[in-house]
């Protein structure tokens, strides 16, 4: 019986065992285990805890589920609460509408937590604004009322309280050709006055950061589920005059496939929180967070395959790994050598799947459930996925997003149990279709 015990309780510490680090595009879970549902969300930090609010999509629906509530102590470790905000039937909340992008506001003067979020009908007829309140973080907030803004058609939106308290609406108006900062009353209930318009931008997906005095917006393009070039825009005021757009990341990569969701400053830099939306699956929709820095003197995202964030000091930094190269792997089956600049030493593997492999030789691993990135391109604009063995293992299957072309890499993470010292690790077999092309892989030595 001892054993048995014994392992039962390693089992229980693995499935409880902190996470200490940030895996963009990975499968994040709570801390019960469950996939986290807080797409198209926002944060909002009390004392010393997070909020994470975010659309519940585990039904792959596009229609209203739920509003959950996360809390963490440290943006890594997420603990799932009641639901914030739930269905009420014959109102603008119920199951058959429309609820998106939820972003609480806490009102000092009320004490008073206020949620905004964008209301629609399933067809997206209604272009709205919906307020919920509530007395604590996560509620449950009680629906007050969906409305226009001054009017004014609403479709994706944010919410930003400058420092003296003041909150403003940012949201896509006038069937998504200008972009509105609106002040909000003091209540946080409905909005008073326009206080600048981006005219014929085509923005959604907004946020805004305030950094030395200077007003920082982010946000995307339209292009409905599809990612492009998020963008940056900087003014002394909300009130303009606003910059002209730049890019947030290499246009190329289409902000690393996501979408600007909410941008949370971190000392002198900021945490961009995207989503990767996946249409077909929405619940299967992956979170894109990335140190935004300003070294270069504008915003710029940072890519990080593997990051920490340093809460107390305001940093971040990034982990370091082992790269290994596919072309320098054993092929097998109608896989071949391709070359284009864009890969990593001007070459890659293709043809993989379908009967192509390759076979990455003496990876090092330390025993314990270890990062690995692949790093790849895909020849068209679709999904696809790669099988993963490891040591002649069982098969993994990986998700590859659409990369936009072969002249674009990209990677997606999986975790792999390698044993401590030499392994091999195995790509393709077993699979019918044809994976992306294999660029290389980088072994991170956490897990």
């Amino acid at each position: 019986m001892f054993p048995l015990l014994l392992a039962v309780i390693a089992s229980l510490v693995l499935l409880v065992r902190a996470e200490s680090v940030i895996v963009p595009g990975a499968t994040w879970t709570d801390t019960s285990g469950n996939a986290i549902q807080a797409h198209g969300g926002g944060i909002l930090k009390v004392g010393s805890t997070y909020y994470w609010f975010g659309e519940d999509k585990a039904a792959n629906s596009a229609l209203f589920s739920a509003v959950a509530c996360y809390s963490s102590s440290d943006l890594v470790n997420w603990a799932r609460q009641n639901d914030a905000l739930t269905p009420v039937s014959g109102t603008m909340i119920s199951s058959s509408d429309i609820v998106e992008r939820p972003k609480v506001l806490y009102n000092s003067e009320n004490e008073e937590y206020v949620m905004w979020f964008h209301s629609d009908t399933s067809n997206y007829g209604a272009a709205m604004v919906g307020v919920a309140t509530a007395s604590s973080p996560c509620g449950p907030y009680s629906y007050k009322a969906s409305w226009k803004p001054l009017g004014n058609d609403s479709r994706d939106m944010g919410l930003y309280q400058d420092d003296d308290g003041t909150a403003y609406l940012l949201y896509a108006s006038d069937n998504n050709q200008n972009f509105k900062i609106t002040q909000l009353d003091s209540n946080y209930y409905n909005v008073t006055t326009q206080v600048a318009q981006l005219t014929g931008a085509t923005l959604e997906a907004p946020g805004i950061v305030k950094r030395d005095g200077v007003y920082y917006l982010f946000a995307s393009h339209t292009s409905g589920w599809a990612p492009n070039p998020n963008k940056w825009f900087s003014a002394p005021s909300l009130s303009g005059t606003w910059t002209s757009q730049a890019d947030i990341a290499p246009e190329p990569v289409r902000t690393y496939f996501s979408q600007n969701n909410y941008d949370l400053p971190l000392g002198s830099d900021a945490i961009y929180m995207g989503d990767r939306w996946r249409p077909a699956l929405l619940g299967s929709s992956r979170y894109i967070w990335l140190p935004l820095s300003w070294s270069s003197g504008s915003p710029q995202l940072v890519w990080a395959d593997v990051w920490s964030v340093d809460l107390a000091a305001g940093t971040y930094s990034v982990a370091s790994g082992t790269t290994y190269e596919a072309e320098s792997g054993t092929r097998g089956g109608s896989s071949t050598v391709i070359s284009n600049s864009a890969f990593s030493g001007g070459e890659a593997v293709g043809y993989l799947g379908d009967g192509g492999t390759v076979t990455i030789n003496n990876v090092q691993g330390n025993g314990n459930g270890q990062w690995v990135s692949l790093y790849y391109a895909n020849g068209d604009s679709t999904w696809r996925n790669v099988t993963v063995s490891v040591n002649g293992g069982a098969t993994t299957l990986v998700d590859q997003p659409d990369t936009g072309g072969g002249s674009v890499v990209l990677s997606v993470p999986v975790k792999l149990n390698l044993r401590s010292g030499s392994n091999t690790i195995t790509f393709g077999s077993n699979q019918n279709n044809y994976a992306g092309d294999l660029d290389k892989i980088i072994v991170y030595n956490v897990g």
